[in-house]
């Protein structure tokens, strides 16, 4: 078996307000996502969200279902999405094969019953970014790259967040349950994402930072907006944000992260702002 998984718990805002750091970055932190030649995964229980990678360099990786979805199959009875965060790779879906470049996005729909990745390249392997949640419906497999996705450009150099967000698995671009995935890229001279800090009762996100230089890190601010955490983070790491959590970041140069929810709600703009001259 070539898959690690791991399950989180969901905590609630009261108990998260008495932990340590450690003890947040044990529940929140996903840090060593990224690992040759295994398919990595985390359970989370915040709307039953799954997070991970795979990671294949010297030989193809099949997705294997894991115990806590007691199926058959991992998308039985759930969809997925894909970013190619690496090298060219091939990800086969029952069959079908669907090349992906670097940014490039795949959404795979409840039912499917074999998936398997593949590098082009084992000298610059594919780095596949993961995410599932549970599905009512069966929607098509689609391929969506940048140049399909809906795109905005947000923020200004003035106020450090000049920044592209590319809805790559949006309603816009591609059918599905309830999981959305997009990118945001940081301009140079830029560090904020997510500006202005808000929450979506409604849905949980979970970020991952990548396009970051090895010797810088960013800062991901979590919480409620009248007592924030935060939580240091590098290269090609993830982190759970739970629907009652503020969930941006400022990092010690610009990156790129990959935002993925789910939840009740698809409207893309359904969220309650929080002033930064409120913030705690």
């Amino acid at each position: 078996m070539n898959t690690d998984y791991e399950v989180r718990y969901a905590s609630g805002p009261e108990a998260v307000k008495k932990y340590d750091t450690q003890q947040l970055r044990n529940e929140f932190l996903i840090d060593s996502i990224m690992q040759p030649d295994k398919v990595c995964l985390v359970y989370s229980h915040y709307d039953r969200y799954i997070a991970g990678s795979a990671v294949p360099i010297k030989k193809s990786l099949t997705l294997e279902t894991i115990d806590p979805l007691k199926a058959e199959h991992f998308l039985d009875r759930r969809e997925m999405g894909i970013i190619n965060v690496g090298g060219k790779g091939t990800v086969s879906v029952d069959g079908e094969k669907f090349d992906l470049e670097f940014k490039e996005a795949l959404y795979i729909g409840k039912g499917a019953k074999e998936v398997i990745f593949s590098s082009a390249d084992s000298a610059s392997p594919a780095k596949f970014y993961i995410n599932s949640a549970p599905a009512h419906h069966s929607y098509p497999n689609k391929k969506v790259t940048k140049a399909d996705a809906n795109k905005l450009e947000l923020g200004s150099l003035e106020t450090s967040n000049a920044r592209t967000v590319y809805q790559l698995l949006v309603s816009a671009t591609v059918e599905t349950c309830q999981l959305q995935m997009g990118m945001t890229e940081l301009k140079p001279g830029s560090i904020w994402n997510t500006v202005p800090s808000h929450v979506h009762d409604r849905r949980m996100e979970v970020y991952f930072y990548f396009d970051l230089p090895e010797d810088q890190a960013v800062s991901h601010f979590m919480g409620p907006t009248d007592e924030t955490r935060h939580i240091w983070m590098h290269n090609e790491q993830a982190v759970i944000s739970p629907p009652w959590s503020i969930h941006s970041g400022a990092g010690t140069s610009n990156y790129t992260f990959i935002w993925g929810m789910a939840g009740e709600n698809l409207d893309y703009g359904d969220m309650d702002v929080c002033p930064i001259t409120e913030m705690k």
